[in-house]
């Protein structure tokens, strides 16, 4: 048990009483000395593992040479980092975040501003069933997690929910207010349930004919965590907005909002933020990008996702538990029974870090550098916990 007091931390969450501090790679050592493997990252926040040394000299560098000089004026890093996220991306014009639901309230606010200024007004966005875009009053009203929907009300209207790869479910929803369709490539906090990429490219052509905006949520499957820079490189197809969070920082607060220059409408006093952009973060953002947009890198992080898949693939047979889904190293076991917290409790007491966005589910996020030694590892643990994992509701 730590000895460091959490009592004045605003409880919002059941946490467990190890406390960390310190990081490296894809463990973590609490402040009794002991180390744990971690398959959470963050989240998919640390996409270069725990303080890797090419983020922490960036962020040694940039905070000896210029930390903010205030948004009102430019700075080389926002405007280094800017102009590589759009050559990378195929979009023509970036603002910077402090968090992805900051850039998915600014995609929200973009679309609506497009709406009022090119289709009359039309404001509704088409939502998913499932889908989770941060925790914002307009975020969490544009996402479709059940547990969401009686809490602060009233709701940001506007956001009618359509169900994942069914693309007659989002056509019943158009109207004349409807301005763009807004989703993630893989539904994460649901379960990690993909978008298929026939259904990517038939939306994408569906809201083309109809002069609807497509805006892809890619704050959990950019950044290379697919295998691919962003995700919905895999289905071939071209959004007109995309928003980035969590992996672009590398473990510090940094995310994106990025549209085509047809789309980009804001007018001065739209759209600002007191530290967005600031030098400090958008350095580490630069490292991550230069570090996880090269071919090499991102081939392994596909190689690793298939041993990592296919190691899972065999614990579930050996289990008799349900499918792997997912893409890269963003994957899902069905547990086919609610033992998830069980299951990250035990994983926990054997020093291994997991999560169960639902009860019957564990979702795997490990750095993109993990290791095939590291996959292994956790595999052993993961098969010593289910066994000694009970069904609650078995009789």
């Amino acid at each position: 048990m730590s000895a460091v007091s959490t009592r004045a931390l605003m409880e919002i969450t059941a946490r467990p009483p190890v406390v960390f501090h310190r990081g490296e790679g894809s463990w973590l050592w609490d402040t009794d000395g002991r180390r744990y493997l971690d398959f959470v990252q963050g989240w998919a926040v640390n996409c270069l593992g725990h303080c890797p040394p090419v983020l922490a000299e960036a962020l040694v560098r940039q905070a000896k040479t210029l930390i903010t000089p205030s948004p009102a004026f430019f700075n080389d890093i926002s405007s280094r980092l800017a102009t590589l996220l759009a050559e990378h991306s195929g979009f023509d014009r970036v603002f910077f975040t402090n968090s992805g639901a900051e850039a998915n309230e600014g995609a929200i606010k973009l679309a609506r501003k497009f709406g009022q200024v090119r289709r009359g007004g039309a404001h509704e966005i088409i939502t998913f069933q499932g889908g989770f875009h941060g925790r914002t009053l307009a975020t969490m009203s544009a996402s479709g997690k059940p547990a969401f929907e009686p809490l602060f009300e009233p709701k940001v209207p506007g956001f009618p929910k359509a169900v994942l790869n069914d693309l007659d479910s989002v056509a019943a929803l158009v109207t004349d207010k409807t301005v763009a369709v807004m989703l993630e490539p893989i539904q994460g906090e649901a379960g990690v349930w993909p978008a298929e990429d026939g259904f990517l490219q038939a939306l994408r052509v569906f809201t083309a004919e109809r002069g609807l905006l497509l805006i892809v949520d890619e704050i959990q499957t950019g950044m290379g965590r697919t295998g691919t820079l962003f995700a919905f490189e895999h289905a071939g197809i071209r959004p007109d907005i995309m928003s980035l969070g969590k992996g672009i920082g590398g473990g510090v607060p940094l995310g994106a909002l990025l549209a085509t220059e047809a789309v980009s409408c804001f007018e001065h006093g739209d759209q600002g933020g007191t530290y967005n952009g600031n030098p400090l973060i958008c350095a580490a953002g630069l490292a991550v990008l230069r570090t996880v947009a090269v071919p090499e890198f991102l081939t392994s992080v596909g190689n690793m996702g298939a041993v990592l898949h296919a190691e899972l693939t065999k614990v579930s047979q050996r289990h008799g538990l349900g499918m792997v889904r997912g893409r890269g190293l963003l994957l899902a076991l069905d547990l086919a029974r609610p033992i998830g917290a069980a299951v990250v409790a035990g994983a926990l007491r054997a020093g291994l870090l997991l999560n169960a966005p639902r009860p019957d589910t564990l979702r795997f996020m490990p750095s993109l550098t993990v290791t095939i030694d590291e996959i292994a590892r956790m595999t052993g643990i993961l098969d010593t916990v289910l066994a000694g994992t009970t069904d609650p509701t078995a009789p």
